[in-house]
């Protein structure tokens, strides 16, 4: 699916569930580091997403917390009671949230029908009044009311875990 098409597609999911958003684009992003350029005049935490997969690649977890902080997946594994956590692999991206490296948003679990990846949130999180996202791709970031954001969530169905993050 080419990008206009999954920016659309979320967009189009967004005012079916009349969920407000401002967006602001900008060149193509990879990193936190890259994005952080265009992050000046946008207001609200900016997150980072992580997809990750367990030792036996049979649980994938989708990671949002904000950009500042860092994954200790040491502790975050301890936390999920797994034996191991990585990286998911872009083949695994693709499978799961139909989106590339460099792109990993929330928005992508509207493309997982089954419902397999698990979602933890920064409890932090909780407190921000807008939080701000890539609409599945890395050309633009998004932002929404963290309260429209936990409804886009309920909307997906998928499992839903806010775990604290230093």
């Amino acid at each position: 699916m080419a990008s206009a098409e999954k920016e659309k597609r979320v967009f189009d999911l967004l005012k079916q569930l009349e969920i407000p958003y401002t967006l602001h684009n900008h060149p193509p992003v990879y990193t936190v580091e890259q994005a952080e350029k265009h992050w000046t005049q946008i207001r609200g935490a900016h997150c980072k997403n992580l997809f990750l997969r367990n030792k036996k690649g049979n649980r994938h977890y989708l990671v949002i917390l904000e950009a500042v902080k860092a994954a200790d997946l040491k502790s975050l594994r301890h936390k999920l009671g797994e034996d191991r956590l990585s990286f998911a692999s872009p083949e695994r991206m693709k499978r799961y949230l139909d989106l590339e490296p460099g792109s990993v948003s929330p928005f992508g679990l509207m493309n997982d029908h089954e419902n397999k990846v698990q979602v933890i949130i920064d409890k932090n999180l909780k407190n921000a009044k807008e939080v701000n996202f890539h609409p599945n791709v890395n050309t633009a970031t998004l932002g929404i009311s963290f309260s429209d954001f936990e409804k886009f969530l309920a909307w997906t169905k998928n499992p839903v875990r806010y775990l604290p993050f230093s």
